[in-house]
């Protein structure tokens, strides 16, 4: 008989969908894993997520692509209009399935449920924050509020303010301001005329419909860090954002206060690594980038998929992460800077170049924002065929 080979250790810090999706892909290829989740309990985090192709393909390779679908709602409409209602751009949703997939709307709380139900019992601990990390070739160390772990491998998804990152990274660069803040709610309204992005001058706001006749709406403005609505959140919506077309107005109107969330956007600059021994960053910790393209969730699953097939492809944790490295880096770091790019364009205040924007606009062939789309969505998971030996401790 041959030797049996040593069970696998993994700790993730962070239960967020790239942590969860992390350990979930870890699970399932006999690792036994253990998620350090800093919050005494999982919220309802309150917001939509646009799932693109990219994102989905990830999650079938998780074996969780059909139930996310169920509870999910595909996109019909998509594009962006001006204040008063008129179309700028008309995104061809048909076309896009056709070419690279569907993409479809889920309530984020949904996705994490599922990535929790699919992880055995006791992997996730909530109310545990890592607190200090260390490494050598041996494995690695993760000193958390309510003791001390060691692992063959740990994985950062803890968020642009990582301690992962600031432990093994001391010299990284600290996330910056974008320049503008967000806010996000789920609306227990329908919208009838579907979803889409609406641009108005350092201002902007996207609706997308959710299952369960429910709408997720974010707002945007160029506005300074730190500030809160002196009469709360919902009364700013309204302020900014109750004249523009329908139907917004009626949104904000059967909005709640409780229900929104306000979060300046912050964004990481370019790290010199993602990895480094037995430690990998993933998620907002590797590369936290503005939400204008839609894909930090997208670009956490991806990152998940490929870690868990590389560390089956490598001969030793620190190969894989290597590798790990050297796939994801190029990827991320070209989304990232488009996604910044975009928002440059959308927030644009300058009363002139709004009006240039929004001719420009009203100019671009269909074809060739639906061609933009490919070096982001055409993205297919590692073949389960490249999958072989399993890595040695």
């Amino acid at each position: 008989m041959g030797r049996e080979e040593p069970e696998r250790t993994a700790v993730v810090a962070g239960g967020g969908i790239g942590g969860l999706a992390t350990a979930v892909a870890l699970s399932r290829r006999g690792w036994r894993v253990r998620v350090l989740e800093r919050a005494e309990v999982f919220g309802d985090a309150g917001s939509g997520l646009s799932l693109w192709p990219n994102g989905l393909r990830a999650l079938d390779a998780l074996g969780l692509g059909a139930r996310v679908r169920e509870q999910a709602l595909a996109e019909t409409v998509a594009g962006i209009r001006d204040v008063s209602g008129r179309w700028l751009s008309r995104t061809d949703t048909g076309e896009v399935a056709r070419r690279y997939g569907p993409v479809v709307v889920v309530h984020r709380a949904d996705l994490m449920a599922i990535l929790r139900q699919a992880l055995p019992g006791g992997v996730v601990r909530t109310g545990t924050a890592a607190v200090a990390v260390g490494a050598d070739a041996s494995g690695v160390r993760v000193e958390h509020s309510h003791g001390t772990l060691r692992a063959d491998l740990l994985v950062g998804a803890d968020g642009i303010r990582s301690t992962v990152r600031r432990a093994m990274w001391p010299g990284a660069p600290e996330p910056r301001y974008a320049g503008y803040t967000a806010w996000r709610t789920v609306v227990p309204a329908s919208a009838p005329a579907g979803g889409g992005e609406t641009f108005g001058r350092g201002e902007r706001v996207g609706i997308a419909p959710l299952p369960g006749g429910h709408t997720y709406l974010f707002g945007v403005a160029s506005v300074p860090p730190g500030q809160r609505a002196p009469d709360g959140e919902l009364a700013e919506l309204r302020r900014r954002f109750g004249h523009w077309h329908d139907p917004i107005p009626a949104l904000l109107a059967a909005a709640t206060e409780e229900a929104v969330l306000r979060h300046d956007i912050y964004e990481l600059p370019a790290l010199p690594a993602y990895a480094t021994g037995r430690v990998a960053l993933l998620g907002d910790a590797a590369h936290a980038m503005t939400p204008n393209l839609g894909q930090g969730a997208n670009q956490a699953l991806e990152d998940a998929v490929t870690l868990a097939a590389l560390l089956d492809t490598h001969a030793s944790v620190p190969a894989a992460l290597a590798a790990y490295d050297r796939e994801r880096r190029p990827r991320t770091r070209m989304i990232a800077r488009r996604s910044r790019r975009i928002g440059v364009v959308a927030q644009c205040a300058w009363e002139p170049g709004r009006r240039l924007r929004d001719r420009l606009l009203r100019l671009v062939p269909d074809g060739v924002v639906l061609a933009s789309f490919a070096s982001v969505l055409d993205w297919q998971p590692p073949g389960a065929a490249e999958a072989g030996r399993r890595p040695r401790r």
